[in-house]
C-alpha cells in the first residue's frame, strides 16, 4: 500500500499550506535536524483531525513540489515544519546477514545475493540468502521465545508497549540514516523517505505501543452459577512477508500489532530491498526485545517465502504483495496446518472525478494518486474516470502537470520521482506502455525511459482508454496514468466495480448526496472523498475481493494477531 501524503481542499479555492525549504546542513547517522525549513502560512489552515496535513514545496525552494504528510492531528505551523537534513548519498551498510535469536548468522547454505541500486543498476553489496533451512532455524528460535513461562510470555503488556516505544525512538534517532539507506536500496526520493515513510513508521510503532495493555477480554453474564470471561491471547509464531515498495513502513505495519499483542515473528524481507529491514533488526536488539521474539531473513519468495507459508510450526502468515503470490500463500497455508492468513494484495483503484469537482485540486490529487512512489502503490488511483463535460480540460491539465514532474536523482531534494525498483519492474512497465499503444489508447505524454542509466521511466499518460484494454484491467505498478470518460453516476459505479480488485477508490465532488451514494456503491476497502492516499495508524486498511483479506491499522489490525479464549468457572453462588 502507498504511504499517504495528501490532505484536503482548504477552502473553496483549494488554498494550500506552502512550505519553503532552506538549505539544510549535512548530518551523520543518528543526528537529528532542528530547523532547515520555514513555513509561510498565507491563507492556509491546518487539516482537520484525522486528515493528514498537506504541505506543498514550491519554487524557488530547494525541495521538490511534493505533497507531504506530516501528522494525523492538528499541528502548529512550527511543528509541521519538519526538517529535512541533507542526505548522505553513500550510507554505510553495516548489516548483511540473517538475524535470528538476536544474533547475526550467515545463511546455512552460505549463499548470498546482490542488492542493486536502482538509480545506477550497480550492486550495493551482497546479502545472505536465507532459504528453508534458515526459516527452520528462525522458527525454532521464535517457538522457544514463545514457550509458556518464557520471559516474553511473562512480560507485562505495558512493558511490551515500552519496548515498542523504545524501538520507535531509536528509529527516530537514526531517521536520516534510514531514509538515505532506503533511497539507496529502493530508489524513492530521499525527501519522501524522510518526511513520509519514516514519519509513518515512527507513528505506527508508537500507536501500537499504546495498545499493548489496552486490548483485552471481557467478563460475560452466563446463566447459572458460573463466572465467565474471555482472554485475548497471542496467536503464536507469525510469519510475515513484506514487499519492496515501502520496506520500512510495511515492516512497521507488520511488527506493530504482532508485538503489541505478544506474538513472536519470523519476517522475510523483499530480496530487492533488504538493507533497511536488517538495520531495524539491530535496533530491535538495542531496544531490548528478548532473543527469538523477532527474527528477520532476507531471501527469495520461492524459497524463504514458500517455507514460511507452508511451515507446520508457524501459526499465522501475513503477506503484502501481488494477488498472484497471495493465491500461492493461501494455498500453502491451507495445505499445511491451516494457519491464519491476512493478505494485502493488488489493486486497480478507480478515481472518480465528477464535473463539479474543484478542477485544480482534482488534477493535483489525481496526479499524486497515480505517480506517488513511482506509481509503485497497490492502492494507486490507476483508473481515472472523468465526467465527459470536463474530460478534455482535465486531460490537458493532467498532461501539463506530468510535464512539470521532476524525474531524476532521488537524493536531490528537487526530485519528485526516482527509478523503478529493479530491472524486472522497469521492463514490465515499459511492456505495459507498449501494450497500451498497440491496443489503441492515445499516448498523451511520456512512454519512454527517462535516463540512460538506472531504471527511470517518464511520467506517462494515456487518454481514450477503454475498460477492456489490458492497461485498464491489470495492475501496472508504475508511472502510467489511464484516463477514462464517463457520463452518469450509475455508469461509473458499475464500471468502477467491474474488476477483480477492491482495494481503494476515490470520489471528487462538492455534492454530499453524490458522495454518500457513490461511496456506498463502490466495492472497495477504503474510499477517499476529495483526497487520496490519506493514511493514519488509527484507520484500518485492506481490500475486498482479490485485493486481500483482513485489515491492517487501527484497532482492527490487532484482531488477526489474537486468539479469543473463553474461560468458565463454577462458583458456589452467583449474585448480581
Amino acid at each position: 500500500p502507498a504511504a499517504a501524503f495528501i490532505g484536503s481542499p482548504e477552502g473553496e479555492g483549494g488554498a494550500r499550506v506552502r512550505r519553503r525549504a532552506q538549505k539544510g546542513s549535512g548530518r551523520g547517522r543518528g543526528e537529528r535536524a532542528d530547523a532547515p525549513c520555514a513555513v509561510a502560512t498565507g491563507r492556509s489552515r491546518l487539516a482537520l483531525e484525522g486528515i493528514m496535513l498537506q504541505a506543498a514545496f514550491q519554487t524557488p525552494c530547494k525541495v521538490a513540489p511534493i505533497r507531504l504528510l506530516l501528522g494525523c492531528r492538528p499541528l502548529s505551523i512550527a511543528a509541521a515544519a519538519a526538517a529535512v537534513p541533507q542526505p548522505n548519498t553513500r550510507p554505510d551498510v553495516s548489516y548483511k546477514k540473517i538475524f535470528i535469536n538476536n544474533e547475526w548468522h550467515d545463511s546455512v547454505s552460505r549463499k548470498t545475493f546482490p542488492t542493486i541500486n536502482p538509480s545506477t543498476g550497480e550492486v550495493i553489496c551482497q546479502v545472505a540468502e536465507g532459504d528453508k533451512a534458515d526459516v527452520d532455524k528462525a522458527v525454532k528460535a521464535a517457538r522457544d521465545a514463545f514457550k509458556f513461562g518464557s520471559p516474553w510470555r511473562k512480560m507485562d503488556a505495558s512493558e511490551r508497549g515500552m519496548l515498542l516505544y523504545r524501538l520507535a525512538d531509536l528509529i527516530e534517532r537514526d531517521r536520516a540514516y534510514l531514509a538515505a539507506l532506503e533511497t539507496l536500496d529502493n530508489g524513492k526520493p530521499y525527501a519522501i523517505a524522510y518526511l513520509v515513510d519514516l514519519e509513518m513508521v515512527i507513528k505506527h510503532l508508537r500507536y501500537y505501543a499504546g495498545w499493548a495493555d489496552k486490548f483485552h477480554g471481557k467478563t460475560i453474564s452466563m446463566d447459572g452459577d458460573f463466572f465467565t470471561y474471555t482472554r485475548h491471547e497471542p496467536v503464536g509464531v507469525c510469519g510475515q512477508i513484506i514487499p519492496w515498495n515501502f520496506p520500512l513502513l510495511m515492516q512497521a505495519w507488520k511488527l506493530g500489532p504482532a508485538l503489541a499483542t505478544g506474538n513472536v515473528v519470523v519476517m522475510k524481507l523483499a530480496e530487492q530491498t533488504p538493507l533497511t529491514g536488517l538495520y531495524v533488526a539491530s535496533l530491535i536488539k538495542e531496544a531490548g526485545f528478548p532473543p527469538g521474539v523477532v527474527n528477520i531473513i532476507p531471501g527469495y519468495g520461492h524459497s524463504a517465502g514458500a517455507a514460511i507459508s507452508s511451515h507446520m510450526d508457524i501459526d499465522k502468515v501475513a503477506f503484502t504483495g501481488s494477488t498472484e503470490v497471495g493465491h500461492l500463500i493461501q494455498k500453502a497455508a491451507a495445505e499445511s496446518n491451516l494457519k491464519r492468513v491476512t493478505l494485502e494484495l493488488g489493486g486497480k483503484s478507480p478515481n472518480i472525478i465528477m464535473s463539479d469537482a474543484d478542477m485544480d485540486w482534482a488534477v493535483e490529487q489525481a496526479h499524486s494518486a497515480l505517480f506517488f512512489n513511482q506509481g509503485q502503490c497497490c492502492c494507486a488511483g490507476s483508473r481515472t474516470y472523468v465526467q465527459e463535460d470536463i474530460y478534455h480540460e482535465f486531460v490537458e491539465r493532467s498532461v501539463e502537470r506530468a510535464k512539470a514532474r521532476v524525474v531524476g536523482n532521488p537524493f536531490d531534494l528537487r526530485t519528485e520521482q526516482g527509478p523503478q525498483v529493479d530491472e524486472n519492474q522497469y521492463k514490465k512497465v515499459l511492456g505495459y506502455i507498449n501494450t497500451g499503444k498497440k491496443e489503441g489508447a492515445k499516448l498523451l505524454y511520456g512512454g519512454n525511459p527517462a535516463a540512460d542509466k538506472g531504471y527511470f521511466i517518464q511520467p506517462t499518460i494515456f487518454g481514450e482508454v477503454q475498460d477492456d484494454m489490458v492497461i485498464a484491467k491489470e495492475e501496472i505498478f508504475g508511472p502510467v496514468m489511464q484516463i477514462l470518460k464517463f457520463k452518469t453516476v450509475e455508469e461509473v459505479i458499475n464500471r468502477a466495480n467491474d474488476t477483480k480488485y477492491g482495494l481503494a477508490a476515490a470520489i471528487f465532488t462538492k455534492d454530499v448526496d453524490k458522495v454518500n451514494y457513490i461511496s456506498q456503491g463502490l466495492r472497495a476497502g477504503t474510499i477517499w472523498i476529495n483526497c487520496y492516499n490519506v493514511f493514519g495508524s488509527q484507520a484500518p486498511f485492506g481490500g475486498y475481493k482479490a485485493s486481500g483479506q483482513g485489515r491492517e491499522g487501527g484497532e482492527y489490525g490487532l484482531h488477526p494477531y489474537t486468539e479469543v479464549k473463553t474461560v468458565t468457572i463454577k462458583v458456589p453462588q452467583k449474585n448480581s
